[in-house]
């Protein structure tokens, strides 16, 4: 009899930051709450707007890792966090990363650009979406940059609406975006204060007297007027609106123009409603699938840019639809001087591909592709019985190390991993018994 996969909670700490085409700071530990002891984060979620984009830079970004990338990316892997994955549209950026222990539960359905700029087909405005499964759920990311200036409020909710609209997945097999269990929306929302005066607003920050730039706030109008919208929830504003400040300080706009503070850089949320057992009976959120605000809070700190990032960070309460991976990895020793064996079993779900793979991955890989060797399923295989297969991988070129490794099944029709080994470390190979017979014996 199968036991029922028990409950758990993970721990997602979501980052948007207008970062006005910087280069990454020198430290990033606050930003990311690195510096919290008492967080143990499974997943970062990191949007970017007003990258660099110039012709230069995005020409050097398509052959390389853009700057920011690569920076999150030496923080967060040394910490066991892998990039799972990431997509770009001029100067948005969306990243995620997960802790290597849920690669096999983290499925990467589509990843899709929705431009709003000019004439509807400039990427300098909209949105960049992730879609994925977690743990059997649907989760749609959503990093955007919507239209500036205060006159622009119907137009902002208007690309809102696209954005929405234009995530469709047809032929995916994917449900509509509003039937996802979680949609995760944020960006620089462009939202402004109304009707009060640059001085009053200005001295109710001063002292921290919110209540009233709240009632004014744009977004917090439409939702209530919106019933869409209003589904969207957002955390309490307890922290200093985020725009507009003279790069490399903490002072509001300076400038000629002297714009108005706002909070222009939002966290929202949906869960899936569930559907109502009669028509007075509210619709409540999955009891099996739960997302709760542990922290909203603004960085005043960084001063690169002229908006402060914003970061939310959730506990995900869930009841796991996929509690056993797709893939058992299991390394069995040394097959020879240069050639490691691997053992794999599929369960009956699965439909392997010739173009899978298994990678050979130090501890503190930084996304998929960063192996140190791989083999295709369909070649090198030793044997294939009752659902065990075996194949070998070269790890002659290795240098003998201390470092732990892993195994990891990469799905090429699921596009993402569905198997992962135990940690291991690669025993010297002057190290190999003999047996009575003299024939070398494996060991891991």
């Amino acid at each position: 009899m199968e036991t029922e996969p028990r409950g758990r909670t993970l721990s997602i700490h979501v980052v948007t930051w207008n970062v006005a085409s910087a280069a990454p700071p020198l430290d990033l530990d606050d930003l990311l709450q690195l510096n919290n002891q008492s967080l143990n984060q499974d997943m970062y979620v990191i949007g970017l707007q007003e990258m660099n984009c110039g012709i230069v830079s995005l020409l050097s970004d398509t052959a390389f890792e853009d700057l920011w990338s690569s920076f999150f990316m030496d923080v967060l892997s040394p910490l066991s966090f892998v990039k799972v994955s990431y997509i770009r549209m001029q100067g948005l950026l969306l990243l995620v990363f997960a802790k290597y222990q849920h690669l096999p539960f983290i499925q990467i359905l589509s990843t899709k650009s929705t431009p709003t700029g000019l004439f509807g087909f400039w990427g300098n405005k909209g949105g960049v979406n992730i879609c994925l499964k977690l743990y059997g759920y649907y989760v749609s990311i959503i990093n955007c940059h919507l239209p500036p200036h205060m006159a622009n409020n119907d137009q902002r909710l208007e690309h809102f609406d696209r954005i929405l609209e234009m995530q469709n997945f047809e032929g995916h097999n994917i449900p509509n975006i509003l039937d996802h269990d979680l949609i995760l929306w944020f960006g620089d929302m462009n939202f402004r204060i109304e009707d009060l005066g640059l001085h009053y607003v200005q001295e109710s920050i001063e002292n921290r007297s919110y209540t009233d730039l709240w009632q004014k706030d744009q977004l917090s109008t439409a939702k209530r007027c919106d019933p869409l919208l209003r589904e969207f929830q957002e955390g309490p504003l307890l922290f200093p609106p985020t725009y507009k400040f003279d790069k490399n300080s903490n002072n509001y706009d300076t400038s000629e123009k002297k714009r108005k503070p706002a909070w222009t850089d939002r966290i929202l949320w949906r869960l899936k409603r569930q559907p109502s057992a009669g028509s007075h009976t509210p619709r409540l959120p999955d009891p099996h699938f739960y997302l709760s605000l542990k922290s909203y809070i603004s960085h005043m700190m960084y001063t690169i840019s002229d908006h402060k990032p914003v970061t939310g960070t959730f506990d995900l309460e869930l009841k796991p639809l996929v509690s056993v991976p797709l893939i058992t990895l299991v390394p069995e020793g040394l097959w020879t001087a240069k050639d490691m064996l691997i053992s794999y079993s599929l369960t009956k779900d699965f439909i392997s591909s010739s173009w899978d793979w298994i990678g050979l991955y130090k501890v503190g890989f930084r996304h998929i592709n960063d192996y140190v060797s791989y083999v295709w399923v369909s070649d090198n295989e030793v044997s294939c019985s009752d659902g065990l297969n075996q194949v070998y991988i070269n790890i002659g070129d290795i240098p003998e190390t201390e470092d732990q490794f892993l195994l990891c099944y990469y799905s090429n029709s699921l596009r993402s991993v569905v198997g992962i080994s135990n940690l291991f470390k690669i025993q010297p190979h002057a190290f190999l018994e003999k047996d009575p017979l003299g024939e070398a014996q494996p060991q891991i």
